[in-house]
């Protein structure tokens, strides 16, 4: 099966007809989603969206049938066969590396990942060069038009971008140019206004002796930047004329690598906008183990696109404190910078920060004049993704409204990673730009104990030793407030302000209002605790 480019199918070396447009797409949406299941209402939407018919649904069971009897020819009517599962509320297609070209090209760029960590650049080459051969155009191609479908194919062209990037770097290093050129020159013309693909056909076809055309393909979308987008050529296109005008340039020895004739390899300079913007990390920061190995072990996976996590919970329960404490734990690992935004998604209507402000503001972090700013929102996110195309960035977007006000910042660049704090899962961000999803829970006592604990000694109002003459009612407290970590914060805060009120006066206090009028969340908690007598 082959969707990197137009959808195609065979059968013992014969290529098959899919059937109607609809029936193809859903094959479509699921090979772009392999090894992940997408659910009925989501293959309903991405087909036919708001002019959905009542009979919707059973419309898509005929047409997965149809496509299982036409994937397995001997299957009956009322067999499921091995390729089109059933996955809860949806279906998952069930393909490896020698049936789907995606697979295949997943499969490659990981081992040519590996094989460069481990110090082979040229096994990593012969594997980059052999994951792009499989690429015939862009999967828009595969997908019906719709924005949904838009943000799919786009997603999985980036993962091409990505990849043609790495081996670019890696051909003209080792002094083969020529391997990648086809390649990069299909990307190129798939994305006309993508600047680190274009800096990247540029300082190739220089390295392969082609400066006039370097030259001229500068020339090209320098004209084209200014003229759709109403912007200068970035920071990665000048570096690529600097060096088709002296190949010298910021060419740097990587110590432990030879080409093949013992030359030292070298690589391209890194770019050098580093926005830093991360909110400070908060001192009495405790817990969390379990969420934070999770962000970990997701950060060491070795991906073909965006790292993105999506972090859920009711207000009050750590989202933003443990994204911005996970943000600080790894930002070094982000050499291009830090990105942060407050979408402002608790407040009503339009209080929550619109997309195009959002844009604005990332914009002129990455150092785009005020007045370069393009004035629609589609000019807008063609030249952020433009600026930080191949770059390792960190954005950690902050109390997020919905979807709508996220996918439009999400980078392309497969060295990203994206933090994403909502009070409700972001499910359309798994199902449309494989998002990985945390619902964050309360912290468990001895984490809300250390919480709370960690903020009355900072006070210098409270001693340690009347800390821990008064554990039994630290620990009451903390349980009266539900852990709830705002909750507990925010008496932590009146008790550090008010010395001669006792731990046990509050919890005295706290046992009534339970009596009374429990809280039903933090919210409710903050005004819960304002009755407390401050003596």
């Amino acid at each position: 099966m082959q969707i990197l480019g137009s959808l195609r199918l065979w059968q013992d070396g014969v290529e098959q007809e899919i059937g109607p447009p609809q029936q193809a797409y859903v094959l479509a949406l699921l090979l772009a989603r392999a090894g992940r299941p997408v659910t009925t209402d989501d293959l309903i939407d991405l087909v036919w969206g708001e002019d959905a018919p009542y009979s919707a649904l059973n419309i898509l069971h005929k047409y997965v049938g149809t496509l299982r009897r036409l994937l397995e020819p001997a299957l009956s009517p009322r067999e499921t066969g091995s390729y089109l599962i059933r996955r809860g509320n949806g279906y998952q297609i069930a393909v490896g590396p020698d049936e789907l070209d995606l697979a295949r090209f997943r499969m490659l760029v990981r081992a040519a990942h590996t094989s460069r960590a481990a110090g082979r650049p040229h096994d990593a080459l012969d594997q980059y060069v052999d994951a792009l051969r499989l690429w015939n155009g862009s999967t828009a191609d595969a997908l019906m038009r719709g924005s949904a479908a838009m943000s799919i194919a786009a997603a999985l062209d980036g993962e091409f971008y990505a990849a043609c990037g790495s081996a670019a770097g890696l051909a003209a290093a080792l002094r083969q140019p020529d391997r990648v050129l086809p390649a990069l020159r299909l990307a190129g013309g798939m994305a006309p206004l993508h600047e680190q693909v274009q800096a990247s056909l540029i300082t190739t076809l220089a390295a392969d002796g082609q400066q006039a055309e370097a030259l001229a393909a500068f020339r090209v979308v320098r004209d084209r930047l200014a003229d759709d987008l109403g912007i200068d050529p970035g920071q990665a296109l000048r570096e690529a004329h600097r060096r088709v005008l002296d190949p010298a340039y910021g060419m740097q020895p990587v110590p432990g690598e030879d080409d093949r004739a013992g030359r030292p390899v070298a690589v391209p300079p890194a770019l050098v906008t580093r926005p830093a913007q991360l909110p400070p990390d908060l001192p009495t920061f405790a817990g969390r183990a379990n969420e934070l190995a999770t962000l970990t072990g997701l950060l060491a996976e070795v991906r073909a696109s965006p790292l993105i996590v999506g972090l859920d919970g009711m207000g009050g329960v750590g989202k933003s404190a443990l994204a911005t404490h996970f943000a600080h734990l790894v930002a070094d690992e982000f050499a291009d910078g830090q990105l942060h935004l407050d979408l402002r998604g608790r407040a009503a209507g339009e209080g929550s920060l619109p997309v195009e402000e959002a844009l604005r503001a990332l914009l002129t972090s990455l150092g785009m004049p005020e007045s370069r700013v393009p004035a629609t929102v589609e000019g807008r996110i063609g030249a952020y993704r433009s600026l930080i195309a191949g770059r390792r960035i960190l954005l950690l977007l902050d109390d997020a409204r919905d979807v709508a006000q996220v996918r439009p910042l999400l980078p392309s660049s497969a060295r990203s990673m994206v933090l994403v704090s909502s009070r409700s899962p972001l499910i359309g961000l798994a199902a449309l730009d494989g998002a990985d999803l945390m619902h964050i829970e309360l912290p468990d006592a001895a984490s809300a104990r250390a919480l709370f604990r960690r903020r009355l000694e900072r006070s210098p109002n409270r001693s340690t030793a009347d800390l821990a003459a008064e554990a039994e009612v630290v620990d009451e407290i903390v349980e009266l407030c539900g852990r709830f970590p705002l909750a507990l914060a925010i008496l932590a805060a009146r008790l550090s302000a008010r010395p001669r009120l006792s731990l046990a006066a509050v919890a005295a206090e706290l046992r009534h209002g339970l009596r009374s009028s429990p809280p039903a969340g933090p919210a409710e908690g903050a005004r819960w605790f304002r009755p407390v007598r401050t003596g």
